[in-house]
């Protein structure tokens, strides 16, 4: 995806269209400080459909690998990424009921007759992206990893002995 799509989000849905194709990770500019490699894209895939009270809806799938930094050992992370967000488009807020906004099965946004899809792609990966990405069994960095350290008093007891 080297130019820019633009998708109306109503007709996109009422249509029922679709749309699929690799984006790259360098065009996401705002996730490069969270990853250690840029190299390489995602697979994305948008279907349009209707949905509950006829409103416009899109599916979005993205799948991929994203290398991230481990907050634990700094090392490289590599996590999979399988998105799915179910996205429907409302006029504003006001259209919303108590129960739509507590049913955490979709999200919902403001229609947009020009709606970026690498920019939308993007969102929903920061949104999906875990807060503190590490491995689930590394160490901190310096702890030695099994070797045995000899304790500060140790040491200090050895030079005790030694001046009697």
């Amino acid at each position: 995806m080297s130019r820019r799509v633009v998708i109306d989000s109503l007709a996109f849905g009422h249509e029922g269209s679709s749309l699929q194709g690799e984006l790259p990770l360098a065009a996401l500019t705002r996730l490069d400080d969270l990853l250690t490699d840029s190299a390489g894209s995602l697979a994305y895939r948008i279907e349009g459909r209707v949905g509950y009270a006829k409103r416009s809806q899109l599916l979005l799938q993205v799948d991929g690998v994203l290398r991230l930094c481990c907050q634990r050992c700094l090392e490289t992370l590599e996590y999979p990424l399988a998105l799915r967000s179910l996205l429907e488009f409302v006029d504003s807020d006001g259209d919303l009921t108590q129960e739509e906004l507590e049913d955490d099965s979709r999200d919902f946004l403001p229609a947009q007759k020009e709606l970026d899809v690498a920019a939308l792609i993007e969102d929903e990966i920061l949104l999906a992206l875990p807060t503190v990405p590490r491995h689930a069994d590394c160490v901190l960095p310096g702890s030695g990893q099994g070797s045995a350290q000899e304790s500060p008093f140790s040491v200090l007891a050895g030079l005790k002995s030694r001046t009697r």
